[in-house]
C-alpha cells in the first residue's frame, strides 16, 4: 500500500470511535425512523465502529474488501431493525448517508495532513474506490440480513395471527398452556383488550413500527404485567391485549392520560377486564363494540373510548347475550356476583353507595343505621376481593346484576 494512503488510514483507524459516534448521531437526525433508545443507539455505534476497524485494517493489510466478512454487529443491527418494523428504505438511506459522511471525514483528514495536491488526488481516488466497494458489500449483507429476518417474522406473525383468531373463533376448550407458549402470551391471566386504529387507512405498513412502539409504551403506562399482544386487523387497525396477573386499578384513566400527552397516535377503544380465555374473548368483543359505537363521532386520532363510558355501555356491554354478561359480571364482582340473599343485599347497598358517594345518604335511602352501612360496604368490597378503583365498571356490573338477576349471577353450586 502507498505510504501516504497507509498514513491516512492509520489516522482514521485511531479516530474510528469518534467518527462512528458522529455518523450515528447524523444518521439518527437525518433518518427520523431509526430507533433512538439506548440499546439501539449503542448497537448502532458498535456496528459502525466495527465496520470502520474492519475496512481500515483491510486497507492496511492489502486485503480485498469484497472478500472480507462484515462485522456481526452490523448484521445484528439490520435484523433488529426488521424486528422493530423499521422500513427497509430507512435502513438503506442511512447506509447512503453514512457513505457520504464517511467520505467527508476522509476528505477532512486529507486536508489536515497537508499533502500536495497531486498526492491528495491519488489518495482520494484510492480510498474512494475501496470504500465504495466495501459499502456495497455492507449494504448487500445488511439487506440480506434484514430480508431474512423480515421473512422469518412474517411467517411467525402469520402463524401467531392464525392461532389468535383460532382462540377468538375456535372451540370452547383447547390446550391453553400450549397455545400461550406458541403466541408468547399468558391466556390464563387477566386481560384488557384494546382496538387501536387510525381514521385514514393509508400507509398501514409504514405505521406498524410507530404503532408497536406506541403499544409497548402504553402497556408500561397501564402497568401491564408482561409483554402486550399485538395483531394486525387490516385497514390501519390493530388488536391489542394487555396481560395482568391480577386485576389492576383504574387502567383506563392511565391510558387516557397517556394518549392525551402524545400527538399523532391512533384512536383507542377499550374493553372491560376479563379473566382467562373467555375473558380474553369477551374483552375483545367489548372493545370492538366500543369502537363501532364511537366511530360515528370520532374524526381525528388520539381519542379514547371505553366499553364502560356513558353512552357506549349499552352497545358494548348490555345489548349482548346473557352468557356474555354473566361472564363479565363475574369478572368484575368476583364472589359478590353469587346468587345468594346476603350477596344481593350487599350488592344493593354497594350500588347505592357508589351512586351517592356518601354512607349517610345510603342510610337515609334505606332507613338503616349509618354504622351498619359502613360495615356492609366494607363487607361488599371484601367479598368482591379487591378495592374499588374501577368505580364505573363496578357500577355497571351492579346495574347488570340488578337488571338481569339470577340469569347473570353465579348459582350456589358453582
Amino acid at each position: 500500500m502507498d505510504s501516504d494512503v497507509a498514513r491516512i488510514v492509520a489516522r482514521l483507524d485511531e479516530q474510528a470511535a469518534a467518527i462512528s459516534d458522529a455518523l450515528c448521531a447524523a444518521a439518527q437526525e437525518d433518518v427520523p425512523e431509526l430507533p433512538r433508545d439506548a440499546r439501539m443507539s449503542e448497537l448502532m455505534r458498535a456496528a459502525m465502529r466495527d465496520q470502520f476497524h474492519t475496512i481500515f485494517r483491510a486497507l492496511l493489510q492489502d486485503i480485498d474488501v469484497t472478500r472480507i466478512a462484515v462485522p456481526a454487529t452490523h448484521t445484528e443491527y439490520a435484523r433488529t431493525l426488521a424486528r422493530r418494523g423499521i422500513p427497509i428504505k430507512s435502513m438503506m438511506r442511512a447506509h447512503r448517508l453514512g457513505q457520504r459522511r464517511l467520505g467527508e471525514a476522509v476528505f477532512a483528514e486529507l486536508q489536515a495532513a497537508g499533502m500536495a495536491p497531486e498526492t491528495q488526488s491519488t489518495v482520494v481516488e484510492t480510498l474512494a474506490r475501496t470504500l465504495s466497494k466495501y459499502v456495497d458489500v455492507l449494504s448487500q449483507q445488511a439487506l440480506a440480513a434484514y430480508q431474512g429476518e423480515h421473512e422469518r417474522l412474517t411467517a411467525r406473525h402469520i402463524a401467531t395471527e392464525t392461532q389468535i383468531r383460532g382462540v377468538l373463533d375456535g372451540p370452547e376448550s383447547f390446550d391453553v398452556e400450549a397455545v400461550s407458549a406458541a403466541i408468547n402470551y399468558p391466556l390464563s391471566w387477566e386481560h384488557l383488550a384494546l382496538i387501536v386504529w387510525f381514521p385514514h387507512v393509508a400507509a398501514e405498513h409504514d405505521r406498524l413500527a410507530s404503532v408497536w412502539e406506541f403499544v409497548r409504551a402504553l402497556a408500561v403506562a397501564a402497568d401491564a404485567t408482561a409483554r402486550p399482544l399485538l395483531v394486525g386487523a387490516g385497514r390501519a387497525a390493530w388488536w391489542v391485549w394487555l396481560p395482568y396477573r391480577s386485576v389492576p386499578g383504574d387502567v383506563i384513566m392511565n391510558i387516557r392520560e397517556f394518549v392525551r400527552l402524545r400527538t399523532d397516535v391512533p384512536n383507542v377503544a377499550i374493553g372491560a377486564m376479563g379473566c382467562g380465555v373467555e375473558g380474553f374473548r369477551r374483552s375483545h368483543r367489548q372493545a370492538e363494540r366500543a369502537r363501532k359505537a364511537a366511530e360515528g363521532r370520532i374524526g381525528q386520532p388520539s381519542e379514547v373510548v371505553a366499553a364502560t363510558d356513558a353512552g357506549i355501555v349499552s352497545a358494548a356491554l348490555l345489548d349482548v347475550d346473557l352468557e356474555e354478561i354473566r361472564g363479565w359480571v363475574t369478572d368484575v364482582l368476583g364472589p359478590l356476583a353469587s346468587d345468594t340473599d346476603d350477596d344481593a343485599r350487599l350488592r344493593e347497598i354497594l350500588r347505592i353507595y357508589l351512586h351517592f358517594g356518601r354512607p349517610f345518604r345510603v342510610a337515609e335511602e334505606l332507613h338503616v343505621p349509618l354504622e351498619a352501612v359502613r360495615d356492609d360496604v366494607q363487607r361488599a368490597v371484601a367479598r368482591r376481593g379487591r378495592p374499588i378503583e374501577d368505580k364505573r365498571g363496578v357500577e355497571l356490573a351492579l346495574r347488570a346484576a340488578q337488571r338481569y338477576g339470577a340469569a347473570v349471577l353465579k348459582p350456589l353450586h358453582d
